[in-house]
């Protein structure tokens, strides 16, 4: 049996008549109200709920990139370089990191491919940035120079993975 939801009445009150003397409260607005017009089989072909454990095995499609898990990886690195001392320039590598991750992760989930290709030029514009900030952090000694060495490494391998998808998505 399809639901139809009825905006402004509640079961006991026919459709129009909610005013302002009316007892409708803003919960209890929406009210389920049983759909004759569609036949019961058609219920039967909807989809199932996914449950918990449906839904825990999902993989979403940025998350098969490798370049997906190149950039998480060199946020988890970047998210630990920096004292907290140090927190103007520790704001910075920290969210051109994470923006690496979200524009990578945004271009894996668009369909066409000229979005694909502009999300993966704006991941790598940040993972030059994150590049251009572990220079400042090794010129201030502000961070390890093992722990920017391994940073570094990382943001030039996420800069090559995502030079050469943007090139074959522009091509």
């Amino acid at each position: 049996m399809a639901l139809h939801l009825i905006s402004g009445t509640s079961p006991a009150e026919p459709p129009g008549s909610a005013g302002p003397s009316s007892s409708v409260t803003a919960a209890s607005a929406a009210v389920a109200v049983p759909d004759t017009s569609v036949p019961a089989k058609a219920a039967s072909d909807l989809a199932a709920v996914p449950t918990d454990a449906d839904l825990d095995s999902v993989v979403l499609d940025a998350s098969k990139l490798h370049v997906y898990q190149v950039a998480l990886e060199l946020h988890t690195q970047c998210s630990v370089l920096v004292a907290v001392l140090h927190r103007v320039v520790r704001d910075q590598v920290e969210r051109a990191s994470l923006s690496v991750l979200l524009n990578t992760a945004e271009a894996g989930g668009r369909r066409s491919r000229k979005d694909k290709a502009r999300h993966f030029a704006y991941a790598r514009g940040s993972a030059t940035e994150v590049a251009a900030l572990l220079d400042v952090l090794e010129r201030r000694h502000l961070a390890s120079p093992a722990a920017i060495r391994t940073a570094r490494r990382l943001a030039i391998r996420a800069i090559q993975m995502l030079t050469r998808v943007h090139q074959k998505l522009s091509a």
